[in-house]
């Protein structure tokens, strides 16, 4: 799959030249910086006004994988395609597919947790959470690239 059929959030990232490595290409650490952009920025959005969170509750990232599909070179702007595969009890999965122009550079797959930062533990997705993440929630042949 090259281009979602449908995205529920979109972000466009500037790549600069420091992004790159010896090779000329972006460095793949990077990558992970490019999903934790968008997923900081999705989620600061998606709970704007709830003082709490970032502060009392919110997110831990406990797994990510990229499969690197083809290089990527400064400058341009990556398009990244950004949602989720599964909404669980405590966690659900993220999927970003990253786009420079046509091409399908990367894709990110990430496990996020619900998590109490003052108790330091896993906590259960709140239905009003749960309620916010569903529009996100990718169709089941877009979830599983």
């Amino acid at each position: 799959m090259t281009q979602p059929a449908a995205v529920p959030h979109r972000v466009r990232i500037p790549v600069r030249w420091g992004d790159m490595d010896a090779l000329g290409h972006v460095n793949n650490a990077r990558f992970f910086t490019y999903d934790e952009d968008v997923r900081l920025g999705f989620f600061s959005e998606l709970m704007a006004g709830d003082k709490q969170f970032w502060t009392e509750y919110g997110l831990i990232l406990a797994h990510i994988a990229c499969d690197f599909v083809a290089q990527l070179r400064a400058p341009t702007e990556l398009d990244v395609h950004y949602g989720l595969s599964r909404i669980g009890g405590k966690s659900f999965e993220t999927r970003a597919l990253m786009h420079d122009g046509d091409t399908l550079v990367a894709r990110t797959r990430a496990v996020v947790v619900w998590y109490d930062y003052r108790q330091q533990s896993t906590l259960a997705i709140p239905d009003g959470v749960r309620a916010r993440l569903q529009p996100y929630l990718l169709p089941a042949e877009e979830a599983s690239t």
